[in-house]
């Protein structure tokens, strides 16, 4: 083993506990605004693991670039999932029309209650 993979796994697997660290400690609230921001740094992220893949001349440094190249386009494609679901949460919803559950028309809201609530009080109001 060279010295110079040596200190990059080093440098490696200090990132790793320090980024578990800081994660850690972030509440479940911020989690998500907080990863819609950094979706650049994880495209920084991903370039660094290619600039990995180009420099290797062995095995051990093309698996960890791999490695690092897959985790880095997890995050990207998850920021962007993440935001995107958030961001959904902020629209607006189309009225549906009164009366009507989307897909199930026979289980009708009948007195506030949708579902099995609904269909036994339809039920019970008609003497079945």
């Amino acid at each position: 083993m060279s010295t110079a993979l040596l200190t990059d796994l080093t440098i490696f697997i200090l990132a790793l506990l320090v980024g578990i660290e800081v994660i850690g400690k972030v509440p479940a609230t911020l989690h998500t605004p907080l990863m819609s921001a950094t979706n650049a740094i994880h495209g920084i992220v991903l370039v660094g693991a290619l600039l990995i893949g180009v420099t290797a001349h062995n095995a051990v440094g093309y698996v960890i670039a791999f490695i690092a190249a897959f985790f880095a386009g997890a995050n990207v494609v998850g920021g962007y999932v993440v935001t995107g679901r958030m961001l959904k949460m902020f629209r607006r919803k189309s009225p549906q029309a009164q009366g009507q559950v989307e897909g199930q028309p026979e289980l009708a809201a009948v007195n506030g209650h949708k579902g099995l609530k609904g269909l036994v009080s339809r039920m019970n109001r008609t003497g079945s």
